[in-house]
């Protein structure tokens, strides 16, 4: 028993200013190159919480590929369902600005045929004993159809990521088979066509409760940046959950994190009040470095009474 996680892998490039940044002006600084992809971060992030998740996905044929399978599998999630082809990754190239937030990017996304071919041959014995199934929202069509077919068939609950909001905008009936959306404000705005930007936590909460029952979603958990988070669900529950006060080095995997928090907290027992707390605290301390994903926690720390396995 896991929690599943289908999604892809990219490889991030990113680089820094040493100083303040100067858009369109030549800036000293450093390029770092790491392992990326909302899914691969997902899934490495429930790893270092001591769980097994398994990972499903696709990386290149090649030595990069070959790394970012190792380096997994060394976080303990199980990559047995991870299909090496031709163009199997994507490719992120992101410049931050002096206070760690992206200022500019391009994205390269991977091709998704040998995604869906794979569930269609092992489908069954990937989701029949799922603990829970964890998918970015923005998978071709065909993947997340198949997927939500899976969960329906073994009633797993499903939790979604998104890393391109302007193609989720395009998915809302398959969130409405979702268990909970979770996304940050500004694609919360995209989403519901309005801008959050200036709204209080407390005015956003409201708003999303609303916005829920008119729309038949099951429930949604939106992050704020430094404002926090707010939750709710269309019975009516809902909340605010501070941010926690962290310096910021790079905000990348940030929200990959929380959403491992989150759903892990969901996907055993606890309320939405308890796992957006949880997923705040894994999202501060990916913020602090470089890296795009948390450090290791045992479950007990974070509040979770949760057998851990070898």
């Amino acid at each position: 028993m896991a929690i599943v996680v289908v999604g892809t892998v990219f490889v991030d490039i990113k680089g820094f200013p040493e100083e303040l940044y100067i858009p369109g002006g030549r800036n000293s600084g450093s390029v770092q190159i790491v392992h990326g992809g909302v899914g691969r971060n997902v899934a490495e992030d429930i790893g270092n919480v001591e769980l097994r998740p398994v990972f499903v996905s696709m990386v290149d044929d090649s030595a990069e590929g070959a790394e970012v399978v190792r380096k997994l599998r060394n976080h303990r999630v199980n990559t047995d369902y991870i299909v090496t082809v031709p163009d199997g990754m994507g490719m992120w190239l992101a410049v931050f600005d002096e206070t760690g937030d992206v200022v500019g990017s391009i994205s390269k996304r991977p091709k998704m045929d040998a995604l869906a071919a794979l569930i269609d041959e092992k489908g069954d014995e990937i989701f029949r004993d799922a603990d829970s199934i964890i998918i970015e929202i923005d998978l071709d069509k065909s993947v997340v159809k198949r997927v939500l077919s899976y969960a329906r068939k073994y009633h797993k609950k499903v939790y979604a990521v998104v890393a391109n909001m302007s193609i989720a905008t395009q998915r809302r009936d398959f969130l409405q088979d979702i268990d909970c959306f979770i996304c940050n404000v500004q694609e919360a705005g995209i989403l519901f066509v309005s801008d959050f930007s200036d709204y209080t936590p407390e005015q956003l909460c409201d708003t999303l409760s609303q916005n829920l029952v008119n729309a038949d979603f099951r429930s949604m958990i939106v992050t704020m940046g430094s404002r926090g988070a707010v939750y709710a669900d269309k019975n009516g529950e809902r909340g605010v959950c501070p941010a926690s006060s962290v310096t910021v080095r790079d905000t990348t995997g940030a929200g990959d994190a929380f959403c491992a928090g989150a759903s892990i907290a969901l996907t055993y027992g606890k309320h939405m009040r308890e796992a957006v707390e949880i997923g705040t605290r894994l999202a501060a301390s990916v913020i602090k470095v470089s890296e795009n994903v948390c450090p290791r926690f045992r479950p007990q720390e974070l509040g979770l009474d949760i057998e851990v396995t070898d």
